[in-house]
């Protein structure tokens, strides 16, 4: 959770001017309707991706940051469009993903790269990103989106948001994500293999990677903070087998066979991995915030998602949650934010008042409210003052389950408590580091005592590119994580 909150994408320019005449698809040859001019494609990428940078935060390795630049724009300059202003970059965020805005701009998330096995991968991800530009997917799907009145997206304050029945981990950043049908993703499969041969990559690359973010499917919560790469690029089984075809077909006609696996592999060993420090990191239970200096205990067994809003925990099978936001700036006493806040989430006081928590000035009251998706609703709502801040704890769940809760909503207020200046330095954030495999490891093995737990078994296995049920080889370069 960062410090400030997600604000809207600057996009006003997409409407501007809606034009009805027909242009050449670069990519089809096809005359079809054209939606916007390129100018106005290329300034709303460049409106959208100020903004991208500006939320999300670019990772802090320039090295990693030139390397994916210099292989993005290699692969453009032999697209259908070269003469857009391409701009590829590493996002700051631990999903699983990588998307493009139309323009040209085109971002990974740290949090892919560990899943990569080498460089033809890494191509063949950015290869496919640059697909749904030369195609004007994005430019189609972002219309589409707007059309609906999807919009960039808005976050408001939290509790409303659970009401919408929306996925707790894609509210806000979610809708930055555009979403393809299944020809789009064929069509830039087919794109992506022919940039990476093209270029020398091996294009059996794109199946590769395709594969291994295919395997993610049933470990796709491990990743939080905006979608995963599946959520907005669907894979079917059938879709695997068609990428087989597409690269015995190119490598009929092509000899690209570079994988330069040391050289992907020097560049992400030592990549953050999960959440980082100036985000706040989970480590089991506990929430911890460098940043912000303080820390607080979730649920036991609750799966916790820390997204640009709010951190959240969901009790498993139950619409039991546990929601920290960090409330805007206003005026006025504790007291008066706290119900200010509440008012405007529809909740009314039903107890409660000023108190302590860890030395720290807080109101804690319960209240009862409507929440769509939920109906009436009971909340146990801590907002605590930290600092110039105010913090917004609360726990809600049906009125009928709420009294059976309320004890496990005080035990998560109750854990929220300032971190000293040493204790906040000494959070570390996990990191990615190279192992060679011994007889005798196993997943399990290897995973708690590298990460201590925080990463499951099966969720190591494929990001080296194995099935959860094959034991590592010994011998075997592996891509663990080491614990902060």
């Amino acid at each position: 959770m960062p410090a400030n909150p997600f604000r809207t994408a600057a996009a006003a320019v997409l409407f501007a001017s809606v034009l009805t005449a027909c242009a050449t698809n670069p990519v089809t040859g096809r005359r079809e309707l054209a939606l916007m001019s390129e100018a106005q494609e290329i300034e709303l990428g460049r409106q959208t991706d100020a903004e991208i940078r500006k939320t999300m935060g670019l990772y802090n390795d320039p090295e990693l940051q030139r390397y994916v630049q210099q292989i993005g724009l290699k692969l453009a300059a032999s697209s259908e469009r070269p003469h857009l202003p391409w701009s590829f970059a590493v996002v700051d965020s631990p999903a699983i993903n990588a998307f493009a805005v139309p323009g040209g701009f085109i971002y990974l998330t740290r949090g892919i790269l560990p899943f990569l096995d080498d460089e033809a991968e890494l191509a063949g991800v950015i290869g496919h990103e640059i697909g749904h530009v030369t195609a004007r997917h994005t430019v189609a799907a972002y219309s589409r989106q707007t059309a609906a009145g999807v919009g960039l997206g808005v976050l408001g304050i939290f509790i409303p948001a659970v009401g919408q029945a929306a996925p707790i981990a894609e509210v806000g950043l979610g809708a930055l994500f555009l979403k393809y049908g299944r020809d789009d993703e064929r069509e830039a499969d087919r794109l992506g293999v022919a940039y990476n041969a093209r270029n020398g990559w091996d294009p059996a690359g794109v199946g590769g990677m395709l594969t291994t973010l295919s395997r993610l499917e049933e470990a796709s919560g491990e990743r939080r903070g905006v979608p995963n790469w599946l959520s907005t690029h669907p894979a079917p089984a059938d879709r695997v087998e068609e990428i087989q075809e597409l690269v015995a077909e190119a490598k009929k006609t092509s000899t690209a066979s570079v994988t330069n696996e040391q050289a992907f592999l020097r560049q992400i060993d030592g990549i953050i991995f999960g959440d980082s420090p100036e985000k706040g990191v989970v480590r089991g239970a506990d929430f911890l915030h460098s940043a912000l200096r303080f820390a607080m205990r979730f649920p036991e067994g609750w799966p916790i998602s820390n997204t640009d809003a709010q951190v959240t925990a969901k009790r498993p099978n139950a619409d039991h949650y546990v929601l920290l936001e960090l409330v805007p700036a206003q005026g006025g006493s504790i007291e008066q934010i706290a119900q200010q806040q509440m008012a405007k989430a529809g909740f009314r006081p039903v107890s409660g008042g000023r108190t302590r928590i860890n030395g720290l000035d807080a109101v804690v009251a319960t209240y009862s409210g409507t929440l769509q998706g939920l109906g009436q609703t009971g909340a146990r709502a801590a907002h605590i003052l930290h600092g110039d801040r105010v913090y917004l704890l609360v726990g809600l769940a049906p009125a009928a389950q709420f009294n059976a809760v309320t004890a496990t909503f005080d035990q998560a207020i109750g854990s929220f408590r300032p971190l000293t200046a040493a204790q906040a330095a000494a959070i570390r954030p996990n990191r990615v580091d190279l192992y060679t495999a011994r007889a005798g490891d196993t997943w399990q093995r290897i995973s708690s005592r590298a990460s201590e737990g925080n990463l499951r078994p099966s969720t190591l296995a494929i990001m080296n590119n194995y099935e959860p049920s094959q034991p590592p080889r010994a011998g075997d370069q592996l891509k663990i994580v080491v614990a902060g």
